[in-house]
């Protein structure tokens, strides 16, 4: 195509102009889960010594700001449930019998996987693209929280071209201190349309000898009620489990 017939036909709208950073990474959210869905995860705790404590939960999401979850296994967790909504999360325990307030840092599970990991919404929702570099295979992204609320100041992310999947996330603070690293391994095909990493992997350089692995055993989409996702519904989280 000579530059003069290329020129008329972008003039005409019948060359699609480049993706642009931010839709780019848009895109990788949507390729690691649809918008709203359900989803079986194994959260695998792996100690210096070697000693591990697994937990099964059960999740869904729905949109930027929404995700809820309630744990199966062990038993003496089991019907525990978490809550995201924006910015604000909970905790419900049920002998407790009301949930209680918890902060993006903790960690529901006690390992290197905080509470913004495990309750992960859009990185699109949550971040801007400071800057991207493009490579023969693949892209590298540098973002910068959208607000001082969310876990990690900055990230840098790395991603696959083919398929666009993220392959490795570094998360900082604003000084640029590495707290936690994330691998996406394994790609596998979940059936829907959903082809993506299903097993997740971090270390970090604060709590050394430690890892902790996140296994996905199902993910489909799935329209869930607004109500769901309220404070009142955590007790009976479980119910919502077709």
């Amino acid at each position: 195509m000579n530059r003069m017939l290329f020129v008329m036909l972008l003039c005409a709208g019948l060359v699609r102009a480049a993706s642009s950073p931010a839709e780019l990474l848009k895109k990788i959210d949507r390729n690691l889960e649809p918008e709203s869905y359900e989803a079986y995860r194994k959260i695998v705790n792996i100690e210096p010594d070697g000693k591990r404590k697994e937990f099964v939960l059960y999740m869904v999401k729905k949109g930027n700001d929404k995700v809820a979850a309630v744990f199966l296994d062990p038993p003496s967790d089991r019907d525990r449930a978490t809550l995201r909504l924006g910015d604000n999360m909970w905790l419900y325990i049920p002998n407790v019998g009301k949930p209680v307030r918890i902060t993006s840092l903790q960690s529901a599970t006690g390992g290197v996987f905080n509470n913004a990991d495990i309750m992960r919404i859009d990185l699109s929702a949550e971040y801007d693209v400071e800057e991207l570099t493009d490579t023969a295979g693949s892209y590298r992204f540098a973002l910068t929280a959208k607000t001082a609320t969310v876990a990690y100041a900055q990230l840098r992310l790395w991603a696959s071209k083919s398929p666009l999947l993220p392959e490795k996330i570094e998360c900082l603070t604003d000084k640029g201190m590495l707290i936690k690293t994330l691998r996406f391994k394994e790609i596998k095909d979940f059936g829907g349309g959903i082809r993506r990493p299903s097993v997740i992997e971090t270390d970090s350089p604060l709590y050394k000898g430690h890892t902790s692995i996140m296994i996905y055993a199902g993910i489909k989409a799935r329209s869930v009620a607004d109500e769901v996702f309220t404070i009142n519904n955590m007790a009976t989280l479980k119910d919502v489990r077709k």
